[in-house]
């Protein structure tokens, strides 16, 4: 059948392990004591950031060629697993990064992204992402937020919700309609900067879980943006936004199969350790039945997560199903697995006193923010019935 491949497709090249291993030490050591401190406060992790900031992990698919580590989606995503293992919402420091920077990636010029994307490799900004409102969150291209041109200028009014890290962040991806006339290719992105006038932000959401990442409406208030702030071409910024999410998605994906390892790793340990009638509770069936079906989807979730991860690196023409089918299936993996792990541990998983309550809490998002699971499969179904 001719030559042997050089390596097995299953198994990770050495580099990625060392990537995996390097951030599990960081994590340990400066994320991971943050997390129920975060969640119980609804406070940014500032020294989570730090640790993160000081390895290089904050942003680590900046190109080398503005001052990123350049590490590729498959590397990046690993990053973000090993991260929301220890802490879901500090895992949306590098994920919210990629986020708000792949539009420039994907359709900025040189200039723009050197200027923007410099900062962000140095830990001197975070970026976010501004596509949703309050009327517009499935159905995107109904957005109502505008750019009107001005001379060199353009002046954006409008409401953008469910931000992430906003406030936080320095630098804004903002999508707006600068054409009313023509629906999805009439809407272009803007990089907007927290200091520039009219920028506002609201009170942070109170919710479920992911409570260490702020999430706030931000209001554009007749903001000036000088046009060379355009992110590639009038009326491409809804195409750049769904190109974004394809890549994107894997992110969500990677951020979910670490919440499930973080919560299959500390149940899986609980129950050798716990005894009742007389023996540890894994040496039952029912509970080595629950352990064997978390493993499976874990082990299922991992293998098409970073499947998506390099087909997002390649930009492979299939990538829009695999970045739908990857987060799909791992956020609701995460959700089935961290509710088991809670019910693993029985009325201590109930508990703000174990981990585990808050991972079942952090997972639930996974399967709404960047498209909720029902929107995925919507993705996947015209993917796979759109004709050849």
């Amino acid at each position: 059948m001719g030559q042997e491949p050089a390596f097995d497709v299953y198994q990770l090249p050495e580099e990625y392990e060392e990537v995996r291993a390097a951030v599990r030490e960081v994590c340990a050591a400066r994320v991971a004591p943050n997390a129920a401190e975060a969640d119980e406060t609804g406070e940014f992790p500032k020294p989570s950031y730090e640790a993160l900031r000081a390895a290089d992990f904050h942003a680590p698919h900046i190109p080398v060629s503005y001052g990123g580590a350049g590490a590729d989606a498959l590397a990046t995503a690993i990053v973000i697993e090993e991260v929301a293992r220890a802490c879901a919402a500090s895992s949306l420091i590098p994920a919210v990064n990629k986020l708000g920077t792949m539009p420039l990636l994907l359709s900025g010029s040189d200039d723009l992204n050197r200027r923007y994307l410099t900062p962000v490799a140095e830990g001197a900004a975070m970026f976010s992402y501004c596509l949703s409102e309050p009327d517009a969150g499935s159905d995107a291209a109904a957005m109502t937020t505008r750019a009107e041109r001005d001379g060199d200028h353009y002046i954006l009014n409008g409401v953008k919700r469910w931000i992430t890290n906003a406030g936080v962040s320095e630098f804004y991806t903002v999508f707006a309609v600068t054409d009313p006339t023509a629906r999805s290719r009439g809407i272009s992105a803007f990089v907007v900067e927290k200091s520039d006038p009219g920028v506002s932000f609201g009170a942070p959401e109170k919710k479920l879980g992911i409570k260490g990442s702020p999430t706030r409406e931000v209001y554009l208030d007749n903001v000036r943006v000088p046009a060379d702030r355009m992110i590639g071409a009038p009326g491409t910024g809804f195409a750049t936004a769904m190109r974004t999410l394809d890549h994107t998605r894997v992110t969500i994906a990677a951020q979910a199969l670490g919440i499930a390892q973080g919560a299959f790793d500390y149940a899986t340990d609980y129950v050798r350790q716990r005894r009742q009638f007389g023996k540890p509770v894994a040496d039952f069936q029912g509970i080595q039945f629950m352990v064997a079906d978390m493993g499976m989807k874990l082990a299922a979730a991992r293998q098409l997560t970073y499947a998506a991860a390099a087909r997002s690196e390649r930009g492979d023409a299939d990538l829009t199903f695999y970045g739908a089918a990857a987060k799909c299936f791992a956020s609701d993996a995460a959700m089935e697995i961290t509710t088991d792990a809670v019910q693993l541990l029985g009325g201590y998983g109930y508990t703000r006193d174990y981990p585990v309550e808050r991972m079942m809490r952090d997972a639930k998002i996974t399967q709404i923010y960047e498209g909720t699971n029902q929107i995925q499969r919507v993705v996947m179904a015209r993917q796979l019935l759109k004709d050849a």
